[in-house]
């Protein structure tokens, strides 16, 4: 990666905006007349993919202090004239999935937001760096750690950023948790419990094709509970057992897991014991336990609102639009040098890609698999 001073130089930032304050993900909340003059710099941004989630992440960037959403990538080019008309998205600035290398000649364009099926990310985020744009790559980053890592170097030889769509990460009664973790208000963290699941429909829908999502239910919820592990025990696992259970042979076939329930062990002696499922609804919830207090969010990491309660009472942050957040934070990451409380760089997701390749294994063998991060 490009050195912070060398990227600045070349986003041409100046002085006077690195002396701006970081940005508080709660101005984001806040509007003006025109709230995109606040800040030196506007992201400006493609999303690629036009489905449901990359609709609420447009809609979200509405309310935006300094991201704008400029473009669009997609293979359906209906969304495209829809998208154009709802948004006021110029002609010029709207590519298809065979053409959209062209934005390397489009300085309009600062960032693109993949949002497409697991299994394309790997190659489109790396023609998103060689044309010369930021990539914000929704999670998981792709169907194994070593496509992550390919699409972490191409970032790195392009002197771009890479970050992760995790929305969590910006949301503020989980950083208010992480916060108490980090200073000690639980005490030894001894346990973390993730339950993430829910009954898909479709069946033919993308989610439930092994050659597009590179799994089921692990590779779209169970992500939550192998990133929440992460962030709420404040370590990186160094082993993990798994197990899988399928009911519907039919509906998940071979290379579509339906339920799987997964172990993490810790350095510090802490565990993690955790379910990702297509075959049971309301399961969202976290559990944190310490030496000295704990932590329970439920709904944990569904769109809102987040809740939750601690040892020391209810959470009461405020409620965020989380993609709103995201957007204007990663602005912040991307311009200002801002580091996340939770990191959402590419070698994160590479980390919880690695976890999840080893769920498999250990699925597969049997046992235990042991885990090392560079």
């Amino acid at each position: 990666m490009k050195t912070r001073r060398v990227f600045l130089q070349r986003a041409g930032i100046s002085a006077v905006a690195l002396a701006m304050p970081t940005l508080n993900p709660l101005l984001a909340m806040t509007k003006s007349a025109d709230p995109l003059k606040n800040y030196a710099q506007t992201l400006r941004v493609a999303i690629m993919g036009l489905g449901s989630y990359g609709t609420r992440v447009a809609e979200a960037i509405q309310s935006c202090t300094r991201t704008k959403l400029v473009g669009v990538i997609s293979g359906t080019p209906s969304k495209v004239v829809e998208w154009r008309e709802k948004y006021g998205i110029p002609e010029k600035n709207c590519y298809n999935y065979e053409n959209f290398d062209a934005i390397k000649d489009n300085p309009d364009i600062d960032a693109v937001y993949v949002i497409t099926p697991n299994a394309l990310h790997k190659d489109q985020v790396i023609r998103v760096a060689k044309a010369g744009k930021h990539a914000i790559c929704e999670k998981p980053m792709a169907v194994n750690a070593a496509d992550g890592q390919a699409m972490v170097d191409a970032c790195k030889e392009a002197g771009v950023h890479l970050l992760i769509g995790y929305r969590m990460h910006f949301e503020p009664n989980t950083l208010e948790v992480v916060r108490m973790r980090k200073e000690g208000e639980l005490g030894e963290i001894r346990f973390f419990q993730g339950l993430s699941g829910f009954v898909i429909g479709d069946p033919t829908q993308w989610r439930l094709d092994p050659e597009l999502s590179g799994g089921g239910a692990m590779m779209d919820i169970g992500i939550y509970s192998i990133n929440g592990a992460r962030y709420m025990v404040g370590e990186e696992p160094i082993w993990v057992t798994a197990q899988e259970v399928k009911t519907d042979p039919v509906k998940f076939k071979e290379g579509v897991d339906e339920t799987i329930t997964f172990q993490l062990g810790f350095p510090s002696g802490a565990v993690a014991s955790c379910l990702s499922t297509y075959n049971m609804n309301y399961l969202d919830r976290f559990y944190l336990n310490g030496s000295k207090g704990w932590a329970e969010m439920q709904p944990s990491t569904g769109y809102g609102p987040i809740k939750g309660t601690t040892h020391k009472g209810p959470l009461t942050e405020p409620i965020v639009t989380h993609q709103t957040v995201q957007m204007d934070e990663m602005a912040a990451i991307i311009f200002d040098g801002k580091e996340a409380e939770v990191p959402v760089n590419g070698a994160e997701g590479v980390k919880d890609m690695k976890i999840i390749d080893a769920i498999f294994k250990a699925i597969k063998t049997g046992g235990k698999v042991d885990l090392t991060f560079g």
